[in-house]
C-alpha cells in the first residue's frame, strides 16, 4: 500500500512538472506593444475600442507607477542614455540602472528579437535586439506595418513596439499657445494628443487582427503600456503624479481574463517578460524587480502583495524637489534658509538623498528598502529644521 501511494505521488509530481512546462512552452512569444505617454484616463475618456475590449480579456492594471520620467541631456546619465529614466528601467528591469545591466532582450543571443519605433531617443536600448529599426520618418502606422513584417519574416521571440506620435503631440500641446482650443488640455478641443492615442489603438486592433489571423494570438503574450503617463498639460514632467501612472494590460497565452490589480510596478516588467519565456530576469541586485506569475490565470492573486516601492521613490523624489525650491525661495527673507538648502545639495545630513540627479549612484544604496529609508530620514529632519526656522521667525 506504501508502495502505491509512494507511485502515486511521483506521477502527480511528474503531471504537475509537465503541466507547468506545457504552460511555458504555449507562450512562443511576448510583444510589448508601448503607446508613448498614454494616460491613465484615456481608457475611460477616449474612443479606445480595442484596448477596452482587451481590458475584459486580460489582466489589467489602470494606474502602474513608473519611475519619474525624467529626460535629463546633461550629466553622467546623458552619456550612457538617450531617452526618459522609464525606458532604460523597462528593459533592465531594476531602479539601478547601469550601462553594465543586462537587457531583457539579451536573454534570447540565439533567437530573434526586434526594436520598432519611429524615434531616435532610444538608440540606447538597443543592444541586443537582432533587429532594430528607429526612424523618425516613420508614422505610427508604419511602425505596426513594419513590426507585421517582421513577425512574418523573422518570428521573433521578444520584440518592443514603441507608438511614438501620442508622446510627440502630448510635448506640442505642453508648448501651444493660447489661441489653441488645447491649450494647457491634452484633452481638449481637436487636440492632437487625443487623435494620436485614439489612432494608436486602431493601430493596435489592426497587430491584435493580425495576431488572431495568422494563429498567432493564443500563443502570444501582449503587454500593452506606456512608456510613462502624461501631464494633463502636456508632457512629463518628473514632479506631476499624473506623469508617474500610466495603463497596464497583459493579454494572450496563459493570462488571467477580468482580472485587475490596483497596482503594479515597472520594474518588474523585464523580469516578467523573461518569465514568461522560460528565463531569469536579466539582473538580479537589490533593486531588481520579479516575476509577476500573478497575472497567469494558473495562480491565485491573494500572494500578490506589492510592496509599491516606485511610488514611494517618485514621492521623495517630488518632495525634495520642493522642499528644495522652498528653502532657496525662503532665502530671500532669511539667509540661513541659503545655508540649509546648501547642505542638502552636498549631503550633510548623512547619507546623502537619492534624487534624480544621482540615478547612476543609486546602487550604492544597496537595496531599494535603504535607499527609501536614507530618503525618508533626510526629507524628515530638512522638514524639522524648517519648521524650526519658521517658528522662530
Amino acid at each position: 500500500m506504501k508502495i502505491k501511494s509512494f507511485l502515486l505521488s511521483i506521477v502527480l509530481m511528474c503531471s504537475i512538472s509537465l503541466s507547468s512546462v506545457a504552460q511555458q512552452a504555449s507562450v512562443k512569444r511576448v510583444i510589448l506593444f508601448i503607446i508613448d505617454g498614454i494616460s491613465i484616463e484615456a481608457p475611460s475618456k477616449l474612443n479606445m475600442p480595442t484596448f477596452n475590449e482587451l481590458i475584459k480579456k486580460g489582466t489589467y492594471i489602470p494606474e502602474s507607477y513608473v519611475i519619474v520620467p525624467h529626460h535629463p541631456t546633461v550629466g553622467s546619465y546623458s552619456e550612457y542614455n538617450t531617452c526618459s529614466f522609464p525606458n532604460p528601467l523597462i528593459q533592465q528591469g531594476t531602479l539601478f540602472l547601469s550601462p553594465k545591466n543586462k537587457m531583457v532582450q539579451e536573454l534570447f543571443p540565439k533567437e530573434q528579437t526586434a526594436l520598432v519605433v519611429n524615434a531616435i531617443d532610444y538608440r540606447s536600448l538597443s543592444r541586443g535586439f537582432s533587429t532594430a529599426i528607429q526612424d523618425v520618418t516613420m508614422s505610427d502606422a508604419d511602425v505596426v506595418n513594419v513590426s507585421i513584417r517582421i513577425l512574418q519574416d523573422q518570428h521573433p521571440v521578444f520584440m518592443r513596439i514603441h507608438l511614438q506620435a501620442p508622446g510627440t503631440r502630448g510635448f506640442e500641446i505642453s508648448q501651444s499657445t493660447p489661441d489653441k482650443p488645447y491649450f494647457r488640455n491634452i484633452f481638449g478641443k481637436d487636440s492632437p494628443y487625443v487623435k494620436a492615442i485614439e489612432n494608436a489603438d486602431k493601430l493596435l486592433g489592426k497587430f491584435v487582427f493580425f495576431l488572431k489571423k495568422e494563429n498567432l494570438f493564443d500563443s502570444t503574450v501582449l503587454i500593452i503600456t506606456g512608456d510613462h503617463g502624461e501631464n494633463k498639460t502636456g508632457w512629463h514632467s518628473l514632479y506631476n503624479k499624473e506623469c508617474w501612472r500610466t495603463p497596464l494590460l497583459f493579454v494572450g497565452a496563459n493570462i488571467a481574463q477580468g482580472r485587475e490589480f490596483s497596482y503594479f510596478e515597472q520594474t518588474d516588467i523585464a523580469p516578467t517578460i523573461a518569465g514568461l519565456l522560460g528565463k531569469d530576469g536579466p539582473n538580479h541586485d537589490g533593486a531588481s524587480g520579479k516575476y509577476v506569475k500573478e497575472i497567469l490565470k494558473s495562480q491565485d492573486v491573494s500572494n500578490y502583495h506589492p510592496q509599491m516601492y516606485l511610488k514611494r521613490l517618485d514621492e521623495q523624489i517630488r518632495d525634495f524637489n520642493f522642499l528644495r525650491a522652498e528653502l532657496i525661495t525662503s532665502g530671500k527673507q532669511d539667509d540661513s534658509f541659503i545655508n540649509v538648502a546648501a547642505l542638502l545639495e552636498n549631503g550633510n545630513f548623512g547619507e546623502p538623498f537619492y534624487s534624480q540627479d544621482r540615478i547612476l549612484d543609486w546602487y550604492k544604496a544597496g537595496t531599494v528598502q535603504h535607499l527609501l529609508e536614507v530618503n525618508q530620514k533626510v526629507l524628515d529632519r530638512v522638514k524639522s529644521i524648517m519648521a524650526e526656522k519658521k517658528a522662530g521667525m
